[in-house]
């Protein structure tokens, strides 16, 4: 037995009439939003049964269609049909045609057999009047039409706010777990698409009193955009946890409102975006983007210090969203008064907001960042080795790389978390990020003089004061760690102190390190001093 297509006209025609019954039974939000954007664009019928493709934008109508609508939908399209027919949702790119109104003399479902000019031959099955069920009394002879009052959003989350006088509410039609469901899975796409990092909330931000301050305005920021703290202006290291705030704000302005216009790029990525739409001849456009946000997040905004075309427009763009209370938020390595080449007006009006400094992270919030992070990615990490792991990195971007290795350790080498891999992984992760210095044991001394403000006589020398011993210590750490020179020639160096003296030394500095955050800022400053002379 042969199946019987619906030609596109009898298609168009069917549609239209079971829009108009839905449009009588369903509110203008729901019926514009789910309706008219999944429309029937396949019918079949095989023997006594009867089929309707429906095609959807995406996965996401199609299940909600089937979960919320299709009994709507069943039942209107049996009374047309004169079957029981099956309803079908694929995902595809729908291109309905509006509904077309009925002719005069068209038939409905009490005579649906004239309804198909283009009937099959006689061995085809071919719909009857006698099959058909009573046409539907409240059927409307014309096509319908959206309200011009009516919302006509692609998703849900749109309507979960929207009301209309004398219609149901979409909170009505939808249980409040879908459209828990459905705003969160807006965010995450919103999120995704103007390059949040999902795993960037302020869950994930492990707080202590180096961040504390930063993380209540981030956190008042996300709640109150336009009204707390604007601007807001973070500076501070590398791997303080800057970008993880700012992402966090945007996700979670993001999950409170999905429809708000956030745009989040770093200053390099703006200014190459000037400069792009200066070349095409898209200033216009680029103007309207940026003006028109609600919240501004710019990483790294000191990059644009020093190119005047690219200061000229962030400043009329800052002026603009600051008047119609937009939010802007900003970090930087530095705060406004120490970036070079940035213009007067543009370091006086971020300051005019609130600067928060944040600082390294101490060895307790690091080791509670590595837990937090391992947690996030199923990974158990003993709490010892966690505290080994801390004491040796320095930034919360290095951890990040810890933990990818010690995971690919685990789970393609089949390696157990032991001291033993975590120490083999710290020597080769430090080895790669510590730049190669070519200094002179002569260079290291005056660093260490000259950060502790003591003599390097007095350093070399014999004397046991407590700040002398503790620069003697820090010397002879970096002349081992550093410059890789043996601890018999370092112990030389030193009034001729023995290796033994040297070795207590370095072993002593190393566990202080693990808990003494001064010591950490120490060994880091002038890491970066001897960098800076490097040769």
């Amino acid at each position: 037995m042969s199946t019987y297509t619906f030609s596109p006209p009898e298609l168009e025609s069917i549609w239209s009439q079971a829009c108009s019954e839905l449009q009588q039974q369903l509110s203008p939000a729901v019926f514009n939003t789910w309706v008219i954007s999944n429309p029937l664009t396949g019918l079949f019928i095989d023997g006594e049964t009867a089929r309707a493709v429906f095609t959807c934008p995406t996965a996401f109508h199609a299940t909600t269609i089937r979960k919320n609508l299709s009994t709507q939908l069943k039942t209107v399209l049996d009374a047309l049909v004169g079957k029981a027919v099956q309803l079908e949702f694929e995902v595809g790119t729908p291109t309905p045609k509006p509904p077309v109104s009925p002719t005069p003399n068209q038939p409905t479902s009490a005579n649906q057999s004239a309804a198909f000019p283009s009937a099959p031959a006689p061995s085809q099955p071919t719909p009857t009047a006698t099959s058909a069920p009573p046409a539907s009394t409240g059927a409307s002879s014309h096509a319908p039409t959206p309200s011009p009052a009516a919302p006509t959003f692609n998703s849900i989350g749109s309507l979960i706010h929207q009301t209309k006088s004398g219609s149901p509410r979409v909170e009505d039609l939808f249980s409040p777990s879908t459209l828990q469901s459905v705003a969160l899975d807006r965010a995450v796409v919103a999120a995704r698409q103007i390059g949040l990092r999902a795993d960037f909330t302020f869950e994930t931000f492990a707080v202590s009193t180096t961040n504390e301050m930063a993380h209540a305005a981030a956190t008042a920021v996300s709640n109150r955009p336009g009204t707390a703290y604007n601007p807001l202006f973070l500076y501070g290291g590398v791997g303080v946890g800057k970008t993880h705030l700012m992402h966090a704000i945007g996700n979670n302005i993001l999950k409170n409102n999905p429809e708000t216009r956030v745009i989040y790029c770093t200053g390099e990525e703006f200014t190459n975006e000037i400069v792009n739409a200066i070349q095409m001849k898209r200033a216009i456009k680029f103007k309207e983007r940026f003006r028109t946000a609600q919240v501004l997040l710019i990483d790294d905004v000191q990059f644009i210090a020093g190119k005047n075309a690219v200061q000229e427009e962030f400043f009329h763009t800052f002026n603009s969203l600051i008047k119609q209370a937009s939010q802007v938020v900003m970090t930087s390595d530095r705060p406004p008064h120490e970036i070079n080449l940035l213009e007067d007006r543009l370091r006086s009006r971020f300051e005019a907001g609130l600067m928060i400094d944040i600082q390294q992270p101490s060895f307790e919030l690091r080791t509670a960042i590595l837990l937090i992070k391992a947690s996030a990615v199923n990974l158990s990490i003993p709490m010892e080795i966690a505290q080994l792991i801390a004491s040796q990195v320095d930034s919360a971007r290095k951890i990040e790389g810890m933990i990818t290795s010690i995971r690919s350790a685990v789970e393609l080498q089949k390696k157990p978390i032991t001291s033993d891999l975590v120490n083999t992984i710290l020597n080769t992760e430090i080895d790669k990020q510590r730049p190669s210095l070519k200094v002179t044991p002569n260079d290291v001394l005056r660093a260490v003089a000259n950060h502790y403000r003591v003599k390097q006589i007095a350093i070399r020398g014999q004397q046991r004061v407590a700040e002398l011993v503790k620069a003697r210590h820090v010397a002879m750490f970096l002349l081992k760690e550093d410059l890789q020179l043996p601890l018999a020639e370092i112990g030389r160096w030193f009034s001729g102190r023995d290796h033994t003296s040297a070795l207590h030394a370095v072993r002593k500095v190393q566990k202080q390190l693990m808990t003494d955050d001064v010591l950490q800022r120490d060994i880091s400053a002038l890491r970066m001093s001897l960098t800076a002379v490097s040769k």
